[in-house]
């Protein structure tokens, strides 16, 4: 169950990134060509598809992390709070005695 709980909460966070960092390259690149961009005073030496695909990823990066935040701060204390260790197997001077 661990395992589905971890995977489903990547999904909340990937996929929603992924369709914000398409509409964000579709809101840049409607507005600024790739060829006109410049790096201290020179043209990319990338081409227009690699600055769309980079751009994407880092745009698809920076989202993750908004929405991997937002899931960070959305988790309940008991989330939180829960001892990872199950109660057979944790040491003897555990501070909580019996951790959730």
């Amino acid at each position: 169950m661990k395992y589905t709980m971890r995977a489903q909460r990547m999904m909340w966070i990937a996929w929603p990134a992924f369709l914000v960092a398409g509409m964000l390259e579709v809101l840049v690149f409607a507005c600024v060509d790739p060829a006109d961009l410049h790096w201290f005073g020179s043209t990319l030496p990338v081409s227009r598809q690699g600055v769309y695909t980079l751009a994407f990823f880092a745009f698809w990066f920076l989202t993750m992390v908004s929405s991997g935040l937002t899931t960070l701060l959305s988790a309940s204390p008991f989330e939180v709070n829960r001892c990872p260790v199950p109660e057979d197997e944790r040491p003897a001077d555990c501070a909580r005695g019996h951790c959730g």
